[in-house]
């Protein structure tokens, strides 16, 4: 057993000890009498309010299922040992009569870039662990007073795969490689790799993802989960190691549309630390599952990027999608979004600013360790694990960047953001269309250092650059590995898109629980 695995062990021991209502040798799952795989979080409420569940049996059923299954996967880095005291408080809320909402209860998994006062916030980084937030993320803070019970932190892609150009997606120097739980030789994809691996593997309800391009969308999809990048300034960014403030948000992972939707109900609002925030519209909705209606797609116009010809068993799954998409009754579009060469190449150097603008900006509030980009730099050099399967071009790419102020940079951001918005916008509006359908992921590659990630396709940079909302749903399988298509729109429309993703869902249910199979041979 690694180091990671005993910590984590011992954590979901003194967990389960720290409990007045578990016995400390708890080590068997609770008989739930249900299939938690399937179940949704309105399903789990209804059970937890006619007393046939208990927040404490759910949370030491997800505890168990970490300590018997993620030696698999090695998605979970770090349990909250005091996961089974919040459920147990949620218990006394319920029968006071005190539910706080629909998250009361539910176990959530964060990814390991999100503070919390009670275990480090690392990013992935052997430089982080020797000190704690001082306060809670306001996402986090969100959760608490909803109710949520914290399960613990999440592998990520180190420093959310910006570190070098030949990365390899779900490995960190604190949690090692995390695997895909259909075939465990093959990459959990993205920077929230151990969010959506958990989640797929049915070790939290649901867990949070961040993406800056793609990193919720994607291992939403190779993972066959749920995945949500929400308009930015939806949900707050305050105490979370950044990328970038122009394309950075936070954002739910789960196994069903209706809990990614309840999720990010609780998630969005107003900070005041956060200034993208300001910008929510008083109209928003607050309660993102009361969109989800089964007729959803009737009557509605769908452009369908479809990005063919790179991967036939892509174009399969788009073509079964728009099928299912024509019998529920939407008019479907074949789009081909402008700009995306002007966008990539105006992209990645404006990243490279903002990085280590916003990087060490958030170093800053973390005395104890690296306080800059530059130590980040030198530590990295000096440690005997970070380097050890791949570089960090991007760091030193970034610390060579130019400033905030540089024109050159100015006119990158101001081009891709711009591009970005107007390929989804003028698109919609051109042909009259409530929403783009696209794949979201080829089938996952094989996990290789030497080669570093194996992309084929994906289509998450425009609503990423753009800040509009993306949700990924499960669509279909390459063999035994996970295909999603993506539903995005323009700024302020993820009630949209989370309703046409959940009438999707319930017209062609493609979601299937992993196997967690060697490999394909």
């Amino acid at each position: 057993m690694d180091a990671v695995n005993r910590l984590r062990s011992a954590a979901v021991l003194a967990a389960l000890a720290g409990s007045l209502l578990v016995p400390a040798t708890a080590t068997a799952a609770p008989a739930l009498g249900f299939d938690l795989d399937a179940a949704t979080i309105p399903e789990l409420q209804q059970r937890m309010d006619h007393g046939g569940l208990t927040a404490v049996r759910l949370t030491t059923a997800y505890l168990h299922r970490i300590d018997t299954l993620d030696g698999k996967i090695h998605s979970v880095v770090a349990v909250d040992p005091g996961a089974l005291r919040a459920a147990a408080a949620s218990d006394a809320r319920r029968r006071a009569g005190h539910r706080l909402g629909q998250l009361d209860g539910i176990p959530v998994l964060l990814k390991d870039n999100i503070d919390t006062r009670a275990q480090p916030a690392t990013a992935g980084s052997r430089a982080l662990p020797r000190s704690r937030p001082a306060a809670d993320a306001a996402l986090v803070d969100r959760l608490q007073r909803g109710g949520a019970v914290i399960l613990g932190k999440t592998n990520l892609s180190e420093w959310a795969n910006f570190r070098s150009t030949h990365s390899t997606s779900g490995w960190s120097g604190i949690g090692g490689q995390t695997n895909n739980p259909y075939v465990l030789d093959r990459n959990p994809c993205g920077s929230s790799s151990g969010s959506g691996a958990a989640v797929a593997a049915t070790l939290a309800q649901v867990a949070i993802g961040t993406e800056t391009d793609g990193s919720i969308v994607c291992p939403a999809g190779a993972n066959d989960v749920v995945g949500e990048k929400p308009t930015l300034g939806l949900v707050s960014r305050t105490g979370v190691v950044p990328i970038s403030a122009e394309q950075d948000t936070a954002g739910p992972m789960a196994r069903h549309v209706v809990d990614a939707a309840v999720t990010l109900s609780v998630l969005q609002g107003r900070d005041p630390a956060d200034p993208a925030t300001a910008a929510i519209p008083a109209g928003q909705p607050r309660d993102y599952a009361a969109y989800l209606r089964p007729d959803a797609l009737r009557g509605a116009r769908i452009g369908v990027w479809r990005l063919a010809g790179l991967d036939a068993d892509v174009d399969r799954v788009v073509g079964d999608a728009v099928r299912t998409l024509t019998a529920r009754g939407a008019k479907v579009v074949d789009v081909d979004l402008p700009y995306q060469d002007q966008i990539g190449a105006a992209e990645t150097p404006a990243l490279l600013t903002e990085f280590k603008r916003d990087l060490n900006s958030y170093l800053k509030h973390r005395p104890g360790h690296p306080a800059t980009l530059d130590e980040l730099i030198a530590f990295n050099r000096r440690d005997p694990v970070e380097l050890s399967k791949f570089g960090q071009e991007l760091f030193e790419q970034a610390a060579a960047a130019p400033a905030p102020s540089d024109p050159t940079y100015r006119q990158q951001r101001a081009t891709a953001t711009s591009l970005a918005r107007r390929s989804i916008d003028e698109t919609l509006s051109r042909l009259h269309l409530d929403a783009i359908v696209a794949p979201t992921n080829s089938p996952a590659w094989k996990t290789d250092y030497a080669a570093g990630d194996a992309f084929v396709l994906g289509s998450s940079t425009p609503a990423a650059v753009a800040g509009y909302p993306n949700v990924s749903v499960p669509a279909g399988f390459a063999g035994p590995l996970p295909i999603g298509v993506s539903f995005f729109a323009g700024r302020w429309a993820d009630a949209r898109v989370l309703a046409f993703a959940a009438a999707f869902e319930r017209a062609a249910p493609a979601r299937r629980a992993p196997a967690f199979l060697p490999t394909t041979g």
